[in-house]
C-alpha cells in the first residue's frame, strides 16, 4: 500500500510540473497530514541518492519534482530554451514586490519614480506576480505578490530564502 501511495505522488508531482500543495495530496490520496510528511520524507530520501536525475522538494507547505542542478550543463545542452531576459526595470520591479509583498502598483511607482504598469503586465504574463488582494483604502488598489514560478525559477523554497537586504 505504502508503495502504492508513493508511486501515486510520483505520477501527481510529474504530471503537475509545479508545487502540489501537502493539503491537496492528502485529499487527493485520502490520508493523513502526518502520514502524508512520513511518505514524503522517505521519497525525498529514495530521489536524493546518488545516480537519480530527478529529485523531490519540500516547497512553502507542498512538494516539486525536478532536475537535479548538477545536471544542468547536459540538459542546457539537450534542449535550446528560448531565453528571453528581464530587463533592468523588469528585475527591480519584481525584487521590490519580492521584498515588500504584498504591495499596490502606485507603492512601487512612488518608490521606483517610474510608471511600471508595463513592466508589471510582463511579469504578470511570464506568471512571476499574481494580484493577492486588494488594499482596505479609499479606492481598493490591486496588492501584488511573486508567485511559485517565482520561487521555482529563483531556486527557493520560500521567501524566507531571499537574502537579505543591504543596508543603506
Amino acid at each position: 500500500m505504502r508503495d502504492e501511495i508513493k508511486a501515486a505522488i510520483e505520477a501527481i508531482l510529474f504530471m503537475r510540473g509545479e508545487r502540489v500543495g501537502a493539503d491537496e495530496l492528502v485529499e487527493i490520496l485520502d490520508i493523513p497530514l502526518l502520514e502524508l510528511r512520513d511518505i514524503m520524507r522517505e521519497l525525498i530520501g529514495e530521489y536524493y541518492q546518488p545516480g537519480r536525475g530527478l529529485q523531490i522538494m519540500p516547497v512553502d507547505d507542498g512538494y516539486l519534482m525536478c532536475t537535479k542542478s548538477e545536471y544542468s550543463e547536459i540538459l542546457a545542452r539537450s534542449v535550446q530554451p528560448v531565453k528571453r531576459r528581464l530587463s533592468q526595470a523588469a528585475l527591480e520591479t519584481l525584487a521590490l514586490i519580492a521584498y515588500r509583498q504584498p504591495i499596490t502598483r502606485a507603492e512601487i511607482e512612488k518608490i521606483r519614480g517610474v510608471k511600471v504598469e508595463r513592466v508589471m503586465a510582463n511579469l504578470m504574463e511570464r506568471g512571476l506576480i499574481e494580484e493577492v488582494g486588494v488594499k482596505d483604502v479609499v479606492g481598493k488598489p490591486i496588492l501584488y505578490g511573486t508567485t511559485q514560478e517565482f520561487l521555482r525559477l529563483y531556486g527557493l523554497t520560500s521567501l524566507k530564502d531571499l537574502p537579505p537586504l543591504e543596508e543603506e
